[in-house]
């Protein structure tokens, strides 16, 4: 076997549904994997907010050090009652996100065959957007503090941290996938009309880069009328770029556009290979059905197609997308979230007998 096809994963299955549909998504992508020769050599991680009860930390002190030389990280989810969200996200995401400038946050939002999305009258050819998130700096960049706590006179603030060099490499990759795809459509999120500051430099960078790419059209909107395009005219969209707080925003919304949070899937990318990078389904740990082994493994299926690619397998990535496909087109096996009765492990099965 040749050492371009063995890949060491880091696993941080986390919490809640994490832990369920990790091991569903792991399955599949072995099979899809195989067959190929190619190795994934996994070790898991048991870091998360039963961790976090154990022993006060969310992860181990060395825990990026030992992250660091993996070629990828394979997520579940993060988040459980009783364990503060803001600690859950600080003590292990957002340090993995920014230590290893995995500066975007790729989501893919497509209405899959066979699903029917909550949008009257539309098919797969009028849902499929690609959301390029800064994922390292802008409004969640932890800048800021609280004054007087406990008192009348309590406040806080929460400095949004904006970077010309920041703006411009995630700009840059979203018009360098928006060259990439047949429609070549880039839509950037704005709010530059009350964002004096932060959005009217983004809009600059955005139109500096925009001239090395002629063959890509550009549209501006403002974020909340983008949010309304989405519902309205999705078939006008094609790639998105969007700061951080944006592209959080706005991608569950394409999710929900697509039917299900369960098939929806994010790649936290570091595009220069320099650091790994992670991958995970957006749907969180969901606590409400967790334990029940109903979720939906799709996002995490697809999430994992996603890693495939990044690492070079992109054949591996296409069989897994069409595995999918097939699945979810034949409208056989249905888990809750998409109307059946069909389990964790059942979609899973299906997905894999689909690759076999």
């Amino acid at each position: 076997m040749s050492a371009d096809h063995r890949h060491r994963i880091a696993v941080i299955a986390g919490d809640g549904i994490g832990r369920e549909v990790i091991p569903a998504g792991l399955a599949v992508l072995e099979a899809a994997t195989r067959p190929a020769g190619i190795r994934l050599e996994t070790e898991e991680l048991p870091w998360g907010c039963e961790h976090y009860r154990r022993t006060g930390r969310m992860m181990e002190p060395d825990g990026l050090d030992r992250l660091r030389d993996f070629d990828a990280i394979y997520f579940g989810a993060v988040g459980w009652p009783g364990v503060p969200d803001h600690v859950a996200v600080w003590e292990l995401i957002l340090p993995i996100r920014q230590r290893f400038e995995q500066y975007v946050n790729l989501r893919p939002m497509r209405l899959l065959p066979g699903v029917r999305g909550p949008l009257a009258g539309r098919g797969p050819a009028d849902l499929d957007m690609l959301c390029v998130r800064e994922n390292s700096e802008g409004e969640y960049s932890g800048a800021g503090g609280r004054l007087h706590a406990g008192t009348d006179h309590e406040l806080a603030t929460e400095t949004a941290l904006f970077t010309r060099r920041g703006i411009e490499r995630v700009v840059r990759f979203g018009f360098e996938s928006a060259a990439r795809r047949p429609r070549r459509l880039l839509a950037s999120a704005t709010k530059s009309n009350a964002l004096r500051h932060s959005m009217v430099l983004w809009d600059e960078v955005v139109a500096a880069v925009a001239a090395s790419y002629p063959q890509v059209t550009l549209q501006r909107y403002h974020v909340d009328a983008l949010a309304a395009r989405m519902v309205t005219h999705p078939e006008t969209l094609d790639v998105v770029v969007a700061s951080n707080l944006f592209g959080d925003i706005l991608t569950d919304l394409g999710a929900a556009l697509t039917g299900s949070l369960g098939l929806a899937p994010g790649a936290n990318l570091n595009p220069e290979h320099r650091f790994p990078s992670m991958f995970e389904p957006i749907h969180g740990s969901a606590p409400d059905i967790a334990g029940r082994g109903i979720a939906n493994p799709v996002g995490a299926v697809w999430a994992g197609a996603l890693m495939l690619d990044h690492l070079g397998e992109r054949e591996a990535h296409d069989r897994v997308l069409a595995a999918i496909d097939r699945v979810l087109g034949g409208g056989r096996v249905r888990t809750p979230d998409l109307g059946g009765t069909a389990t964790t492990a059942e979609m899973a099965a299906a997905l894999r007998a689909a690759l076999e």
